[in-house]
């Protein structure tokens, strides 16, 4: 439940003095929220990575908070971005739960919340997307904010969008009055692909041996290495981008009356990444800087925290109650608790995540259902369908693993005879639970479920999650989650696809490649 951000003097720092004027509160910050498409967790030199340098995101850490656990629940762009802007898990937003699908018109997000109630609100480039999103009446929202999308250059490679974000942030800043606060969403198109492949080692300066470790579920050689560094070369033009926008706002002296968060909508566009349910897919960087709200900067936070906690986190500091905004009620928690740097404060102790339909490509373009939690730093996922292939047909391309050299390089692996582990890891089909110990295996290539030693563990996290799901409403809980599987596809060339490829009517997808698509494969945990 949302408070008045004036309780957050009054009851929060009323545990240090019990005298406390309502003049203590902030003031409603300005917003500004720079969110990357497909960046994970500690690829940032604050995280210590070495080959990727970030010195405006690691500014931000160190003169505010850095999160060490924080989590998406759904790691694909759409559901992921309705639940940061709405503070409800994707299985609580009916359609939203699913990729590139129809908004449903009941579900207010903090945006549009925020314009109706004093703040001047604005975005550019990518918001809630892909899929398409109305109101009752039938007419379009921008549910991230007004369009400001007019500046364009030349990006240095092929990959990276034309877009000139920090100009688009300029025309925001020329347009807002100065006696209104204001909210902005950067939205960058990267590190999502395509990429320019060689990119990271001739623009970036790169070279393969920066790289301390590669992912277990991929082989580690020079292409899946270089492939790592054009991602790199576009995570970091996310974050130069971001530094243009900081000196923009210190130049016009709003920098410190600005709330600034950096994160992601999910991880990294490679195999058994994004669109998946594991800590590489899930867990993403995260900072903020707000001299006026955030105790003691400079902190690391260790407690698990979700994207849904933004939105009431957000609209608190605007000092909206729950009567104010109207929006669906929130499951998020606020993350007032922790700018306040209050000792005992309630311990954050687990999050949840989930699947529906990431991508289309099984037969009638059905999801690949999963629910999971994290906690005490294990992972257990329940996987509803393990007959379907959790990374897409491959008659169909693996439509839920995004084209790209690491995708082409363990699909051939298996073709050309190589480590079947890769392919196996990435696209072959799962069982119906997994457990990992994301302590000694963070790449989740060891599945507990079975281990007898591990029973009790996963007994112990499965009841806890079904039983949060319950209080939350869960369709796949309480309905079999039929509702997700009958929910349309809003991409009209997409809609059916399986049957209509298989028949001739559906080219390659635009998202995959012509060696992406591949005859059906047997698998151990089915007989199809």
């Amino acid at each position: 439940m949302s408070r008045r951000w004036i309780y957050y003097g009054l009851v929060i720092f009323a545990l240090f003095n019990p005298v406390v004027s309502a003049a203590t509160a902030p003031p409603r910050p300005h917003i500004l929220l720079a969110i990357a498409d497909d960046w994970s967790f500690g690829h940032a030199g604050v995280y210590g990575c070495k080959w990727v340098k970030t010195p405006h995101f690691d500014r931000i850490a160190r003169e505010g908070i850095l999160f060490q656990r924080a989590y998406t629940p759904n790691a694909k762009c759409s559901p992921s971005r309705a639940a940061l802007l709405t503070g409800r898990n994707p299985w609580q937003l009916g359609a939203g739960a699913n990729h590139f699908c129809y908004f449903p018109a009941e579900f207010s997000t903090y945006p549009e919340v925020l314009e109706r109630h004093g703040y001047f609100v604005g975005m550019t480039a990518k918001g809630w997307s892909p899929g398409v999103a109305l109101d009752a009446a039938g007419r379009s929202r921008d549910l991230a904010g007004k369009r400001f999308d007019l500046h364009a250059l030349t990006p240095p490679t092929t990959g990276i969008l034309p877009i000139d974000y920090a100009a688009n942030f300029r025309s925001f800043l020329d347009a807002a009055p100065s006696e209104q606060p204001w909210c902005f969403w950067f939205g960058a198109g990267e590190p999502h692909r395509d990429y320019e492949e060689g990119s990271g080692v001739q623009y970036g300066g790169k070279k393969t041996e920066m790289i301390d470790r590669v992912p277990a579920c991929w082989p580690d050689d020079e292409v899946i290495r270089n492939d790592m560094l054009d991602y790199a070369v576009e995570v970091e033009w996310f974050d130069a981008q971001l530094g243009k926008m900081i000196a923009e706002l210190a130049a016009r002296n709003l920098l410190d009356s600005t709330w600034i968060i950096v994160t992601s909508d999910n991880g990294m566009p490679f195999p058994r990444m994004k669109g998946n349910t594991y800590d590489g897919s899930n867990r993403l960087p995260l900072a903020m800087r707000w001299p006026a709200g955030i105790q003691n900067p400079g902190r690391v936070e260790d407690g698990y925290v979700s994207l849904i906690d933004l939105a009431p986190t957000i609209i608190e500091a605007a000092s909206l109650t729950e009567k104010d905004h109207g929006m669906a009620a929130m499951t998020g928690r606020s993350l007032s608790d922790i700018f306040a740097d209050v000792p005992d404060r309630k311990t954050r102790d687990q999050v949840i995540l989930g699947r529906e339909r990431n991508d289309v490509g099984r037969p009638n373009d059905l999801g690949y259902p999963t629910r999971g939690i994290v906690r005490e730093n294990f992972l257990y996922l329940k996987n509803y369908a393990p007959d379907r292939w959790p990374a897409g047909n491959p008659e169909t391309g693996y439509l839920d693993a995004d084209a790209g050299s690491a995708k082409t390089h363990v699909l051939n692996s298996r073709k050309n005879g190589c480590d079947p582990r890769f392919w196996q890891a990435c696209f072959g089909k799962r069982p119906a639970q997994e457990l990992y110990n994301l302590t000694e295996d963070p790449d989740c290539m060891m599945n507990l479920a079975e281990d007898l030693k591990s029973a009790q563990t996963m007994a112990k996290m499965s009841t806890r999650l079904f039983e949060e799901l319950k209080q939350q409403g869960d369709p796949r809980i309480i309905e079999g989650g039929e509702p997700f599987e009958k929910f349309p596809n809003a991409e009209g060339p997409m809609v059916d696809y399986h049957r209509r490829f298989l028949q001739g009517d559906a080219g390659l997808a635009p998202w995959a490649r012509s060696t992406d698509y591949e005859p059906i494969i047997p698998s151990p945990y089915s007989s199809d």
